[in-house]
């Protein structure tokens, strides 16, 4: 990531104020695709001030600004990431609800070359596997 989702915010003139660069800075750091109750939880753990209604509030501005990607896997709750991370697609256990990163040269070949043989130049793509463990057996 070339810059932090505050210096993009900035960048596009939006005001930071400190509840919202806590939230960001939560973003920034998650690891995994969290949902709003669980930003709210972590951002809240920084500063017990925050609100939920901000943390709602500021996902949405962040998302209609193109510096956060709203994500729904069919379970209902909208899961919020980086819209600057690395390239990856997504596979979500059905069972446990995890969602997977991964990125595969295999498959970004295919989507190429099924853009192209459609007469398409491939500017981007979003891929969501959805499965359940293989039993060990």
């Amino acid at each position: 990531m070339a810059d932090t989702i505050i210096t993009r915010c900035e960048a596009m003139g939006l005001r930071i104020t400190g509840q919202r660069r806590v939230i960001a800075q939560v973003l920034e750091d998650s690891d995994d695709h969290p949902d709003v109750e669980e930003l709210y939880a972590r951002a809240s753990a920084v500063d017990p001030k925050i609100s939920i209604a901000t943390v709602y509030r500021t996902v949405k501005l962040f998302e209609e600004a193109g510096i956060v990607d709203k994500l729904e896997f069919g379970d209902g709750r909208a899961r919020y990431e980086d819209a600057e991370r690395e390239h990856h697609d997504h596979l979500i256990d059905m069972n446990s609800g995890e969602v997977i990163e991964f990125v595969d040269a295999e498959i970004e070949a295919l989507q190429e070359k099924i853009a192209q043989k459609l007469g398409y130049e491939l500017r981007g793509h979003r891929l969501e596997l959805y499965g359940v463990p293989l039993k060990k057996g």
